[in-house]
């Protein structure tokens, strides 16, 4: 599928004026344009903050079309504060560049987070703010404005040097942005119960997540009771001014079943300008990082484990590499997913994508997704897919069918611009990742690298498969996609990303798994996994017998003493963090 919708905002008399190289007077609260204006620019300034934009950017006055839809699939500068309710079409793919600058205020710090940067007192920029999936965002509190950037790899120079221009001007006043309450006791927003659980009937996906008055009105008037919402991904066309936890919470608590998803690379057979690798096992990395980018943000949202996320892969003319790559990524999006403990879901054409699933299903070079949702319009509300998928692929309660796109419905007097979906879905949770056919036990764990060969690197390519970072299968040879693999999984715990399994490495992949409290006379698994990471962490022998007794008490206190932690034989949380973590 891909947008048809015409550009539907249109700027206002303002912004008409930064446009048409007229030079305007600036009013507060309203774009307005300086004097005299650039040939290849166009200042840009609202509420006391100013920059300089390329002159062919669209400039939306959202105090004049507050219904604007804000989407960043072409370049645009959106000045005002979002209405609740926007008038978007319901599929826009793909992402160029794009700033909102609103006020701050209670509704928009509700969606900022902690990669949200303030600037400085007297100062409109920040040069060290971060990128957090391909978006940056701003807090100019000498202003009282929050700013918001949507970028692609490619066009993120670009979007840092409008953001680097910024200045204040005379209008500005300062707004300090609302610091989140720490109330003691309070119940953290969270969805009631994984996503989107088990659900039988009728849904809907639109591009940016609807009000709460919309979401009520719909709730009492229309025949639907799931809704997909675009989570994550860098490729996300539209804004999500309403998606916050808080919104999960208040939809859930309702009743509502919630479809994440989230747009990310595309098929390297495809035009469009963020697409994954056509190298299998780049494609898989790829796929990795973008379900662990996934989780984060459903972590944030509260959409917690057990939840599925679909990866939105748009139609494709498919090729033999083409397909191996889409399987690829899919393969290190589940693999990611699992060790997280969620469910990977996949959303494409039923003719390009789901039908590639489908003729690769039993193929174990690939690691099969758990739900699929696949879009073929053919108007009936059911989950049956005709000659793209046989009937007994992904039929425990495993299938969403997108039956018809890009319709306008109204109820209860609100109107949205929607996908129909229609769901049989079920709450099964994936199975936990385990390091099987192969000895992990060794009194000493040396340091392997590309070209070791031998049982210890059969264990970390076990090891780094069950954390969701596949090397493929393990034979004992250190090649380029254990390198991959271990650099991922080193960049993941923030370790040195060099592919060498050290120590540290070794200690962080050893020690994955549950962390109940250990101490003297405990026994079982998670004492042989705390043996084993001891061993590697301190460098010398510890019995590695499943069995808590002085030896392993002693080799505790010593390594507690070693990180700075509390000596005390206890294994609790700090000492597992500690060991997950590579120290």
């Amino acid at each position: 599928m891909s947008s048809r919708i015409p550009w539907r905002a249109r700027a206002g008399t303002a912004a008409l004026a930064v446009l048409a190289g007229i030079g305007a007077l600036t009013v507060p609260g309203s774009p307005a344009a300086a004097s005299p204006p650039q040939t290849d620019r166009q200042t840009v300034s609202y509420h006391g903050y100013r920059i300089q934009v390329p002159a062919d950017w669209q400039v939306v006055d959202l105090t004049e079309n507050p219904r604007a839809c804000l989407r960043f699939d072409r370049p645009a500068v959106y000045v005002g504060e979002p209405a609740e309710q926007n008038d978007c079409p319901a599929h826009v793919v793909g992402r160029t560049a794009g700033i909102v600058v609103e006020p701050v205020n209670a509704r928009s710090a509700g969606h900022t987070s902690a990669a949200t940067t303030r600037t400085p007192r007297g100062r409109a920029t920040a040069p060290t703010a971060v990128s957090s999936d391909d978006t940056i965002q701003i807090a100019v509190e000498d202003a009282g404005v929050l700013v918001t950037a949507a970028h692609t790899p490619e066009t993120e120079s670009l979007v840092r040097g409008v953001l680097g221009s910024a200045e204040l001007t005379a209008d500005a006043r300062r707004t300090e942005l609302p610091r989140p309450r720490q109330q003691s006791g309070a119940i953290p927003l969270a969805a009631a119960g994984p996503q989107p659980g088990s659900y039988l009937g009728k849904g809907f996906d639109a591009c940016t997540a609807p009000s709460q008055a919309a979401m009520n009105a719909w709730q009492a008037n229309s025949p639907y009771s799931a809704v997909g919402v675009y989570i994550s991904g860098s490729f996300r066309g539209c804004a999500q001014p309403n998606l916050t936890a808080s919104w999960v919470t208040a939809q859930t608590g309702n009743g509502w079943r919630l479809i994440p998803i989230d747009v990310g690379r595309q098929a390297p057979c495809t035009g469009y300008s963020l697409k994954m690798s056509a190298d299998p096992a780049t494609a898989k990395s790829q796929g990795v990082s973008a379900a662990a980018a996934a989780v984060t943000a459903a972590s944030n949202l509260g959409i917690p484990a057990g939840s599925a996320i679909y990866s939105d892969i748009e139609a494709y003319t498919s090729t033999a590499s083409c397909k191996a790559a889409v399987l690829s990524y899919l393969s290190g999006w589940t693999e990611r997913l699992h060790s997280s403990n969620y469910l990977s879901g996949f959303y494409s054409s039923a003719a390009s994508g789901i039908r590639d699933a489908a003729d690769e299903y039993g193929n174990s070079a690939y690691t099969r997704v758990d739900h699929i949702f696949y879009a073929w319009w053919n108007g009936a509300a059911d989950t049956d897919t005709g000659t793209y998928v046989p009937s007994t692929y992904w039929a425990g309660h495993q299938r969403i069918h997108q039956y018809a796109g890009e319709v306008t419905e109204s109820y209860g007097g609100y109107s949205i611009n929607i996908d129909r979906d229609y769901l049989d879905v079920g709450t099964g949770t994936p199975p936990a990742p385990t390091c099987s056919g192969a000895n992990l036990s060794f009194t000493a764990y040396p340091t392997v690298k590309s070209g070791s060969s031998g049982d210890q690197v059969k264990a970390a390519q076990c090891l780094l498969k069950a954390a969701g970072y596949d090397p493929g299968a393990p034979d004992g040879v250190f090649g380029s996609s254990t390198t991959t693999a271990a650099k991922n999984f080193q960049a993941s715990k923030g370790l040195t990303a060099d592919g060498v399994v050290g120590p540290k490495t070794w200690t962080a992949l050893l020690s994955r798994g549950s962390t109940p409290i250990l101490q003297s006379g405990s026994t079982g698994e998670a004492v042989t996994r705390l043996q084993r990471a001891l061993t590697a962490a301190l460098g010398r022998t510890v019995a590695i017998d499943g069995v808590f007794g002085s030896g392993t008490g002693q080799a505790v206190r010593d390594y507690q003493s070693s990180r700075g932690l509390s000596a005390d034989g206890v294994v609790g949380s700090g000492t597992w963090g500690a060991l997950q973590s590579g120290k």
